[in-house]
Parts: C-alpha cells; sequence; structure tokens
C-alpha cells in the first residue's frame, strides 16, 4: 500500500472520514477525484445561459454541470460545513473567471479583476460561521493570480430586506422574490475609484434560474459599477447549455 493510501487508511479509521465525491474512506475529496474533476472541468468550461433567461443578464460562464461529484461538494462545503473542499471548489471557480475574461476580450489587460460574490442570508452566515460563496471567491483569487491575473475579492452587494430561501421557488418566483433585493455597500464602493480601470466579475457556486445573478448585475450596475460577466462553480443542468454538454446527454 502506498504512503497516501495508508495516510487516507489512518485518517477513515481515525476520524471516520470519505470522499464526498466517491465515497473512498480518507480525506473529504481524494487525490483520484481532484485530478478528474479538474480535468473534466478544463474540458467543460465555458458559457452559459438560464432558460427563461432575465432580460439584459450579462455573460455567465461556469466550470461544468452542476452533477455529481461536483454537487457533492458543494452541498457539503455549504450545508455540512465541509470547509476543506473550498480550495477545490475555488480552483473550479477560477476556471470559469479565466474563461469568462478570454472569451470578452479582457484576459490580456492588466486591469484588477474584482470578484464580487453573490451575498447569503445573514441568518445562513450566522448558522454556518461564514459566508461560504464569499470564501469560495477568496479561495479562487490564488489560482488567478498564479496565472497571472490581477484578481481579488471584494465584498461590494449586500442583501437589503427580507429575501426568502429560493429553493423551492420556480425561476419567475426566484426573480420576484429577489427584485431590489441587493445593493452595493457605499464605503466598499467608495474606494473603487482608487483602482482605476477594473474588471468587476460576479460570483456565485451554482446558476439555477439566473435571478440571483440578475439582481447582483442590477445592484452594481445602478451604483454606477459595470459588471463584465457572472461567473459559477456550476450550473444547473435543466437550463441552455451553449458548448459543454456531450453529446450523449
Amino acid at each position: 500500500m502506498e504512503p497516501r493510501q495508508l495516510y487516507d487508511a489512518w485518517v477513515d479509521l481515525a476520524l471516520g472520514g470519505a470522499c464526498v465525491g466517491c465515497g473512498r474512506p480518507g480525506r473529504l475529496w481524494c487525490p483520484a477525484c481532484a485530478r478528474s474533476t479538474l480535468a473534466d472541468a478544463t474540458r467543460t468550461v465555458g458559457p452559459v445561459r438560464p432558460t427563461p433567461c432575465p432580460d439584459g443578464l450579462v455573460p455567465v460562464h461556469a466550470s461544468g454541470p452542476y452533477a455529481d461529484p461536483v454537487r457533492a461538494a458543494v452541498l457539503a462545503h455549504k450545508e455540512r460545513r465541509a470547509w476543506s473542499l473550498g480550495r477545490p471548489l475555488g480552483q473550479l471557480l477560477a476556471l470559469a473567471v479565466q474563461d469568462l475574461l478570454v472569451t470578452e476580450g479582457a484576459a490580456g489587460t492588466t486591469y484588477p479583476v474584482l470578484l464580487v460574490p453573490v451575498p447569503s442570508r445573514p441568518s445562513s452566515v450566522r448558522e454556518r460561521g461564514v459566508d461560504a460563496t464569499a470564501r469560495l471567491a477568496r479561495l479562487a483569487v490564488g489560482p488567478l493570480r498564479a496565472v497571472g491575473v490581477r484578481a481579488q475579492p471584494v465584498p461590494l452587494l449586500r442583501l437589503a430586506g427580507q429575501v426568502q430561501d429560493q429553493g423551492d421557488l420556480d425561476a419567475h418566483a426566484r426573480l420576484a422574490n429577489l427584485a431590489g433585493g441587493m445593493r452595493v455597500r457605499p464605503r466598499v464602493r467608495a474606494r473603487l475609484p482608487r483602482l482605476g480601470p477594473v474588471h468587476v466579475v460576479v460570483c456565485d457556486d451554482v446558476v439555477t434560474t439566473g435571478a440571483t445573478a440578475r439582481e447582483a448585475q442590477r445592484a452594481l450596475e445602478v451604483a454606477g459599477v459595470p459588471v463584465l460577466g457572472v461567473t459559477a462553480v456550476a450550473a444547473t443542468r435543466r437550463r441552455a447549455w451553449l458548448p459543454f454538454l456531450d453529446p450523449a446527454d
């Protein structure tokens, strides 16, 4: 047995851990799932479009479909506080950001790229002890800087008023639920001019109907902050995909 396998077996024995992707005993994200998921994402990353699509939505890019093992990792990170999964998920988000920059002709510029996370409900942040989406945006910075992108996370957005959980809402209900539900933080917005020209990218974990992305875009544009695009770790299969579902799907 190899040293890595011995270590994983010890982790499983001591802590009862298992990979959320394949169930293999050991760490929450085994090396095999890490390699295969990243390899798959380099093939599937690309633009996606919700159906129906909210009017005026900027380009949206995701690393791949919202399906296991990525789905399992996203849920474990957000709902089970499996924070060690943040790094591989941040890598997938970084791939989506890179793809957006290339597609929109912004990859060759030296402008700072501001990663603006979609804000979580305060009750969720209190329950989890951390804003899971903001954490993914922070963890995407390292991989982006490693390839020369001047990325930095900027918590520009906050929720305004009561926004209910969207899990059981359809596309139209989500739009209505989020209408006017986000605001730009004035103090953070006031610091932006010091950076000069920037590319602003909204970040989320999963794109479903596009309602959340569109509301984030609206709030930023109302505050005079143009949005280059929206990026996510994954997007649901039931929406319209542009290039990257296998012909057999």
